[in-house]
C-alpha cells in the first residue's frame, strides 16, 4: 500500500462520521445510480489531429470516438465516473457534454420559422442527465478552487513560522501528508485513478475551516439564480439566420424554461448551439478555459499550444529512452510536454535566442515546482533542460538524437519569408547530422510550405517524407511533417557550402 493511500485510509477512518453531513455531490448523486449514467462527451481537438485525439481516447478512457465531419472535434461516451479521467486527456482543447445531437436537422425555408423551430426545441430537450454531469463537473472546479485557497494559506504559515517560531517535526510532517493528500487526491486534472467519494471526503476535510465553512453555510442557506449564456457556433453557407440570431432565440427559450438569469460575462452555465451544415448538436461546456494552457506560465509571441505539441510528439511515437530535441523550442511549449507525458524519455529544449530560453527554463522551473507540491516532497527533478544554442551548429554528437520535433518560424510573427529561403535547408542539414541515421524521426510544424518543400527536396538522400498533418494556426493555413531519417550516413559539407547556408 503508498503512503497516499495508507494516510487516505487513516484519514477517512478518524474523519468519516464528521464528513458524512458535509458530503453533497459525491454521497447524494453517485450513491443515487450517477456513477452508472453513460453521457456523451464532445471535445474540441487541434485541427487536422482529430484522429490522433481519438486514439488516445480509445487509449486511456476504452471509448470508441466518433470524429466530427465539422473539423476540430470528436464524440464519444463515457460513464460519469470517468469524468475526472476525460479532463486528463492531453490532446483535448474544451469539454462539453452533448445535451442531443441532430445528425439531419431540417431547417424551415425562412428565418423567421428556423428561428421558432429553435424557440420551441429548448422546452423539448432532455435537459436531466447533461445537468446532472454539469452539476457534478462544477463540484470538482470548486474543490480545485478550495485547495489552492488551502495552499495558500499554508504557504504563508510557514512563512510566518520562518520568521521567528520553530516548526514541529510532526506538523512539518502532517502539512506534507495533507498536501500529498490535497495534490493527489483534488487535482482531477492529474489523478483520476482515486475514487470521487474518498476526493470528496478528504477535501472536504482539508476544506474545513472556520472562514470555509461560514462561506458554505451562506451558500447553502441562500439559494442563487443559476446565470447563463448561449454560445453558437455554425458553419455552413445555406443558413439563413445568423449565429447571433440562433443564439439569441434559443437563449431566451432557454431562459423561459428553466427561469436562469441571461448574463453573457459572469455566468454559471454555457449553453452550445454547434451547427455545422446540417448537423445541430446541442451541449453544455464543462471547461471554463481551453485545456492547451495546461504547462506554459511564461509566454512568448508564438507559444504553441500543448494540446497540439502532444499531438506532434505522439506521430512519432517516442519510445523509452529516447532522446527528443526541439532545437528552436520558443518557450518550450512541445519538450514540456514531453517531461510531462514521455517521462521516460530524455528532453532537450533549445533556442538561438536568450530571452526564448529563459522563458522555457521559467516554465520547466514552474513545472517542477507543481511535480514537487503533487507529491508533496522534494523530486529528483524532470528529465529536461534548456540549452542556447545555434540550430545550424547544434553541440550534439553525430546521430545521437532519436526524434526532433520542432515549430519552424514561419516568416510571419517570428523571423521572415525571405530568411527562410537559407534557414530551412541549413537547419535540415544540421537536423540530419545529429539525427540517428535509419530509426531517426523529424516532426516539424510550418507555414511556409513552399519554402519547406523547395529545402527537403534538396535533402532526398538523409530524410523521408512519411506523413503531412495539415492544421490551422491562428487562423493560417499550415502542415505538420512526419520525416524519416534514412540509413544513408551524414556526409559533412564543405566549408563554401556551410557558409552559403548559414542564415545568421
Amino acid at each position: 500500500m503508498s503512503v497516499i493511500e495508507e494516510a487516505t485510509n487513516q484519514l477517512l477512518d478518524v474523519n468519516l462520521y464528521e464528513n458524512q453531513r458535509s458530503v453533497q455531490v459525491t454521497e447524494s448523486d453517485l450513491s443515487s445510480g450517477y456513477e452508472h449514467l453513460q453521457v456523451t462527451i464532445g471535445a474540441t481537438v487541434p485541427t487536422g489531429f482529430e484522429q490522433t485525439a481519438a486514439d488516445e481516447v480509445r487509449e486511456k478512457l476504452g471509448s470508441s470516438c466518433k470524429i466530427s465531419k465539422d473539423r476540430g472535434k470528436i464524440y464519444f461516451d463515457v460513464s460519469v465516473e470517468s469524468l475526472a479521467q476525460v479532463h486528463c486527456l492531453r490532446s483535448v482543447d474544451n469539454l462539453f457534454v452533448v445535451v442531443q445531437e441532430f445528425k439531419d436537422y431540417q431547417f424551415k425555408k425562412t428565418k423567421e420559422e428556423v428561428l421558432k423551430d429553435f424557440e420551441d426545441l429548448a422546452g423539448k430537450l432532455p435537459w436531466s442527465d447533461p445537468l446532472k454531469v454539469w452539476k457534478i463537473n462544477t463540484s470538482f472546479k470548486k474543490r480545485k478552487t478550495k485547495r489552492k485557497k488551502i495552499n495558500q494559506n499554508s504557504n504563508k504559515g510557514k512563512t510566518e513560522n520562518g520568521q521567528g517560531d520553530k516548526l514541529d517535526e510532526r506538523d512539518v510532517k502532517k502539512d506534507s501528508t495533507n498536501n500529498a493528500l490535497d495534490s493527489h487526491i483534488l487535482d482531477y486534472y492529474e489523478n483520476p485513478a482515486i475514487k470521487e467519494e474518498v476526493s470528496t471526503l478528504v477535501g472536504d476535510d482539508l476544506a474545513s475551516c472556520k472562514d470555509e465553512t461560514d462561506e458554505n453555510t451562506k451558500e447553502e442557506t441562500e439559494p442563487q439564480v443559476i446565470k447563463f449564456r448561449v454560445t453558437c457556433n455554425r458553419a455552413g453557407e445555406k443558413h439563413c439566420f445568423t449565429s447571433n440570431e440562433a443564439a439569441r432565440d434559443f437563449g431566451g427559450a432557454v431562459q423561459d424554461h428553466f427561469k436562469w438569469k441571461a448574463d453573457m460575462t459572469n455566468f454559471d452555465v454555457e449553453v452550445l448551439l454547434n451547427i455545422h451544415d446540417n448537423e445541430v448538436i446541442v451541449g453544455i461546456a464543462l471547461t471554463e478555459e481551453s485545456l492547451h494552457r495546461r504547462n506554459i506560465t511564461h509566454f512568448g509571441p508564438t507559444t504553441l499550444r500543448s494540446t497540439l505539441a502532444y499531438g506532434m510528439l505522439r506521430l512519432c511515437a517516442p519510445q523509452p529512452t529516447d532522446i527528443i530535441v526541439d532545437p528552436m523550442c520558443g518557450t518550450g511549449a512541445i519538450p514540456i510536454e514531453g517531461a510531462t507525458e514521455w517521462s521516460n524519455c530524455y528532453h532537450i529544449a533549445g533556442d538561438n535566442n536568450p530571452l526564448a530560453v529563459n522563458r522555457a527554463a521559467n516554465n520547466i522551473s514552474s513545472l517542477l515546482t507543481k511535480s514537487q507540491i503533487k507529491e508533496g516532497k522534494p523530486s529528483w527533478g524532470l528529465p529536461i533542460d534548456a540549452v542556447q544554442w545555434d540550430i545550424c551548429n547544434l553541440p550534439l554528437r553525430t546521430g545521437s538524437v532519436d526524434i526532433i520535433v520542432t515549430d519552424m518560424p514561419f516568416g510571419k510573427r517570428m523571423g521572415s519569408k525571405k530568411r527562410n529561403w537559407n534557414l530551412y535547408p541549413a537547419c535540415l542539414q544540421e537536423m540530419s547530422r545529429v539525427c540517428r541515421p535509419g530509426t531517426g524521426r523529424a516532426v516539424l510544424l510550418t507555414q511556409d510550405k513552399k519554402c519547406f518543400t523547395k529545402a527537403l527536396s534538396g535533402m532526398g538522400h538523409v530524410w523521408r517524407k512519411v506523413h503531412t498533418v495539415w492544421v490551422n494556426i491562428g487562423g493560417l493555413h499550415a502542415a505538420v511533417y512526419l520525416l524519416k531519417r534514412t540509413p544513408q550516413a551524414f556526409a559533412c559539407p564543405s566549408e563554401e557550402d556551410r557558409g552559403r547556408g548559414t542564415p545568421w
